[in-house]
């Protein structure tokens, strides 16, 4: 038989953990721990309690005295802002200085209120908040290289890229709406009730953005960016030629660095191989200059087999970005049909001078009458291409003086020892560079030129426009109108933007 439970004989309510009897039941206090640190709050907290104050664990309607130490009135307002109902500009409570919570301790009870325990709350003049609409399509925001709000679109896109590691894509593509949409914003978000209307901010990019916002910092991204987990991930991932299932896979086996993964004996094919040799340099960010200089060449190699072909440089450096993680470059001719068999050629003669330490290189697999856009096998085009790793002479130096280019690269490569024995340190006259060749006929150019511009968001966002609002299939060779069973053809990235009822937004602005 359950006992009943004895009857309370005290007057008044129980306080929280301590036990303590509050003895003034009409003053609930929450102590604001922005600035105030999690150790010191919780230290007044219980000091509070014991003399029998009513002390809250979270913000609510019920309180009447919110304390702070270090913080301006107008911090505390702006915070405040953030608790209240939208709408709601009514200061209801008292905002007050730790000054009065320590002498309210040493006296027991709580003191009246002077002025200079009041945080002074002071309205500033200024134009009136105006509600910022955006599109739910990132394709159909201007998104600049530079904005207003890196420290949370950082936070966001160390979440999304956490997801990445998991495999889970949804919360990977929802984490980078969120960090597009801050992008977009002509001015830095400084209270929640900024963020009113805008669309793809879910509740947990929510909860993140509002913790840096008043911690300056958010609890899940520190802890993220610490995991031993989310570390090796980025590392093992770092590897050319290494995605994320091979990277868990090591994981699991316990390798956390490329260092662990040399000494294994793990069986690598020759992309991961190079990947592994030349990890450092592939991991260091490719600066524009080097970009050109890499293209001034490649193009020389590309008019010495075919004159008046033309190369286009891509990616983030065509959005305007002074660094990337490799360099993309579009080849094409005016004369469809001409640039058959030209990447073979480019690619041979780069190998003859020595240029190339690594490339693979794949034929064009497209063919429109039976894999057009309508059913396209996967988000990657079928182009001809040449993925390799570059060899860049460093400013300053040459290869020795009497031997090859070639001769010279294979003599250093015999000195370095195998890639699964050792990682290459850094090189003194030159530098292993990422580079992707792609050749395409000019009749498919422009979309092959939209689709290897990026961001890689701003594409998914594109293709997904096409196919919600206009029952189209975008991808790099074609655009195909599913309705009419035609392909829209187009000659310009402006062409594209038109049949698919958009805006143009040029490529500076396509950083979502």
């Amino acid at each position: 038989m359950v006992p009943l439970k004895r009857r309370k004989t005290d007057s008044g309510s129980v306080s929280g953990d301590d036990n303590k009897v509050i003895k003034f039941p009409n003053v609930v206090i929450f102590l604001l721990e922005r600035k105030m640190g999690s150790s010191r709050k919780a230290f007044l907290t219980r000091l509070g309690r014991r003399k029998g104050f009513r002390i809250e664990e979270s913000y609510s309607q019920a309180v009447t005295h919110v304390v702070s130490e270090n913080n301006s009135g107008r911090e505390m307002r702006a915070w405040l802002e953030s608790q209240a109902p939208a709408g709601s500009t009514e200061v209801p409570v008292h905002l007050l200085d730790i000054s009065w919570f320590t002498e309210s301790m040493r006296a027991g009870r709580p003191v009246d209120i002077q002025d200079r325990h009041r945080l002074q709350v002071t309205h500033e003049p200024g134009p009136e908040a105006v509600m910022i609409t955006l599109s739910g399509y990132a394709c159909q925001r201007r998104t600049p290289l530079q904005h207003h709000n890196t420290a949370l679109t950082e936070a966001l896109l160390v979440l999304a890229e956490n997801a990445e590691f998991c495999e889970d894509e949804g919360r990977n593509i929802a984490f980078k709406r969120a960090a597009s949409v801050l992008k977009a914003l002509p001015q830095a978000v400084c209270r929640m009730g900024d963020l009113q209307g805008l669309p793809c901010l879910g509740e947990h990019s929510q909860r993140v953005i509002k913790e840096i916002l008043e911690d300056g910092k958010s609890r899940e991204v520190e802890t993220t960016l610490q995991s031993e987990q989310y570390q090796a991930m980025k590392s093992l991932t770092g590897i050319f030629g290494v995605g994320v299932k091979t990277a868990d896979r090591w994981f699991r086996e316990g390798l956390r660095q490329p260092s662990d993964v040399a000494k294994s004996g793990q069986r690598l094919n020759h992309a991961q191989q190079a990947g592994l040799q030349y990890y450092n340099d592939l991991n260091t960010p490719v600066t524009k200059a080097e970009a050109d200089v890499i293209s001034r060449i490649v193009e020389g190699a590309v008019q010495e087999v075919l004159p008046g072909a033309e190369i286009t440089l891509t990616g983030g450096f065509r959005r305007g970005k002074q660094t990337g993680h490799d360099v993309d470059f579009l080849i094409t001719h005016p004369e469809e049909g001409r640039e058959e068999g030209l990447l073979t050629k480019v690619v041979s003669l780069l190998e003859t001078r020595g240029l190339l330490l690594y490339q693979k290189t794949t034929r064009n697999s497209y063919l429109e009458t039976k894999e057009g856009p309508a059913c396209p096998p996967s988000n990657m085009d079928r182009f001809e291409r040449c993925f390799s790793i570059f060899r860049l002479e460093r400013p300053g130096h040459s290869s020795t003086q009497g031997e090859s280019p070639q001769a010279a690269c294979e003599e250093r490569a015999r000195g370095e020892g195998s890639a699964l024995e050792q990682l290459a340190g850094e090189h003194l006259d030159w530098k292993a560079v990422r580079v992707d060749l792609v050749v395409t006929p000019v009749s498919q150019f422009a979309f092959a030129l939209l689709g290897w511009t990026g961001s890689q968001l701003f594409e998914r966002e594109l293709r997904r426009w096409a196919g919600q609002e206009k029952s189209m299939s975008l991808s790099s060779h074609a655009l195909f109108d599913n309705k009419r069973k035609q392909y829209l053809r187009a000659s310009s990235e402006e062409e594209i933007f038109a049949h698919l009822g958009l805006a143009y937004i040029p490529p500076c602005e396509r950083n979502a």
